[in-house]
């Protein structure tokens, strides 16, 4: 990731601005690339049998040579490493996942020797506003809402999600609550998503709703998940 903010900066494709006090910008906002467009592309991919490549393919010298008198470009073979992603190519499927990242995490916040957590949450919680408990520091709350990992990890959206929405006002039972996410990332860190082969390439899409599952003001818990043949390509939670 570094080293492709490195070339960023050579290549003078943006202009560098004075940081916003008190604000992480790289756990608060997420990269500019879509990530379903990302899982749409690995998709397609395995259902048509291509291998991704990293700018190192004979289809597309013209254009890398176009490129490299323009811009500074890197030829390294295939795709295994995008904006966190970690992507593994092998015979008919791609596994993807954010190891690295998900251990970077949970070092950052002292986790890594913690008890792993067999869930997420307990399934009979139901967080609220909580507002006569402790205040905590709301750039912490902030660092600490897992959003870039769901990239990988859609049974863990929803949880995310809920909590993502009380991060304005944050209380400790929240920071509690995602230490308990933390504690299951620690014991699933290599956990991610396996694309493979299918020759059925139909586009379906699932949605539910809670009903009016929200402790604060009863509005509905939605989510949708979308399936290009039997690979999981974009998923959301919203209230």
């Amino acid at each position: 990731m570094q080293e492709e903010l490195e070339q960023f900066r050579r290549n003078e494709v943006w202009d560098l601005v004075p940081r916003l006090e008190g604000t992480n910008v790289i756990e608060a906002f997420a990269p500019v690339a879509h990530m379903e467009s990302i899982k749409l592309l690995l998709g397609v991919a395995c259902i048509l049998k291509f291998k991704p490549l990293q700018m190192d393919d004979d289809m597309v010298k013209h254009f890398v040579k176009q490129m490299q008198s323009e811009f500074e470009t890197s030829l390294v073979g295939k795709l295994t490493y995008f904006l966190g992603l970690q992507i593994k190519q092998m015979e008919d499927s791609i596994f993807l996942c954010q190891e690295k990242y998900a251990n970077n995490i949970v070092k950052k916040f002292g986790m890594e020797n913690s008890t792993h957590k067999r869930t997420t949450t307990p399934t009979h919680l139901k967080l609220s506003k909580d507002e006569k408990r402790v205040s905590v520091d709301q750039s912490l709350s902030m660092s600490m809402i897992l959003l870039y990992l769901t990239a990988s990890r859609p049974y863990i959206t929803f949880v995310v999600g809920v909590y993502a929405r009380h991060q304005a006002e944050p209380k400790i039972s929240l920071l509690n609550q995602v230490k308990i996410i933390l504690k299951y990332v620690n014991g699933t860190c290599d956990y991610g998503i396996l694309y493979s082969h299918d020759p059925n390439s139909k586009l379906l899409g699932h949605c539910d709703a809670d009903w009016a599952g929200s402790a604060d003001d009863r509005r509905s818990n939605s989510g949708a998940c979308f399936f290009l043949g039997n690979n999981l390509i974009s998923w959301f939670n919203k209230k």
